[in-house]
């Protein structure tokens, strides 16, 4: 999969997100669906969406026991997405099932990656809340050699640890990296985030980019602006 920009539609409707993909006349960005528009639209604006053209990143997270995720991917796997993902923190068995659910009867599957921290996640947060006592970047190393022996495609990680992901699972291992912030942008919410610029030269393969994009004056020129640091298009 090359590098792309993938724009998080965070939007809670159907007619909103459809206000903003109708702005681009010219381009057909690569679409994450994520929880707020899923939960309220259901499977039918992934259906939409792809019949207009956009790849999509289905960006639910799943985190369950083996079964139950194995089951809600055999449903997933119906949709004709091109990436979704789960949470590492689910452990092997739980990764592989998922592998097993999403493979469809004809051998294909749509790319499934893992979820190593949220970018909310910083060192403090990590021992204080989670009671992990390792390092961020070795905790996230590990959960993604796991997503690897699990036969996953990639990871969701920051741009910071792309490298760190890269160095332990190979060049093919693909990072999904979400906090991506232009250099004149207010960070939000997230703490491990850069920009597009940085996050190509650290190794991301894809980033996914909300706020930035979805809430500035003209959209269609943020998005350009952004491909244009992240691929140099």
């Amino acid at each position: 999969m090359k590098r792309d920009v993938i724009v998080a539609c965070d939007f809670p409707t159907a007619e909103e997100t459809f206000a903003f993909l109708d702005r681009f006349t010219e381009e057909k960005p690569f679409v994450k669906i994520g929880m707020e528009l899923y939960y309220a639209e259901g499977p039918e604006i992934v259906r939409q969406i792809k019949a207009r053209g956009h790849k999509i990143f289905l960006d639910l997270k799943l985190h369950d026991i083996p079964n139950t995720v194995k089951r809600a991917m055999a449903v997933l796997s119906k949709l004709d997405v091109d990436l979704t993902n789960l949470h590492a923190a689910g452990g092997l068995d739980m990764m592989r099932a998922a592998i097993e659910g999403l493979t469809r009867p004809d051998g294909t599957r749509p790319r499934l990656i893992a979820v190593t921290q949220l970018t909310s996640i910083d060192q403090t947060k990590l021992n204080d809340e989670l009671l992990i006592d390792r390092p961020l970047p070795e905790v996230v190393a590990l959960y993604a050699a796991n997503a690897k022996a699990a036969g996953l495609d990639g990871v969701v990680c920051s741009p910071l640890e792309a490298g760190t992901v890269h160095a332990a699972c190979g060049d093919n291992f693909l990072t999904v990296t979400p906090g991506v912030r232009f250099a004149d942008g207010a960070v939000g919410d997230q703490k491990r985030v850069t920009t597009p610029e940085r996050a190509r030269e650290l190794g991301s393969d894809l980033i996914v980019v909300g706020r930035p994009i979805t809430a500035a004056a003209d959209p269609v020129a943020a998005y350009r602006r952004c491909v244009r640091e992240f691929i140099g298009e």
